[in-house]
């Protein structure tokens, strides 16, 4: 009986699509930023600065987990 439990989960978590329009705006917004910053130049230094920030805050939450 767990096999088949098992099996639906899994199933269930395979067609879970709710964190799929999350991931896409994420991307959206790093293409408009690198887009951006491709087009004025004054901008990228600020870009590079957050992009560095969030680097190292996610890196920062992985190594205490």
């Amino acid at each position: 009986m767990t096999k088949f439990t098992n099996m639906i989960w899994k199933l269930r978590i395979w067609k879970d699509t709710r964190g799929q329009d999350l991931i896409e705006y994420a991307l959206m917004a790093g293409f408009v930023a690198v887009a951006a910053g491709a087009i004025m130049p004054g901008v990228a230094t600020s870009i590079t600065t957050i992009f560095s920030k969030i680097g190292s805050t996610m890196t920062a939450a992985a190594s205490q987990s």
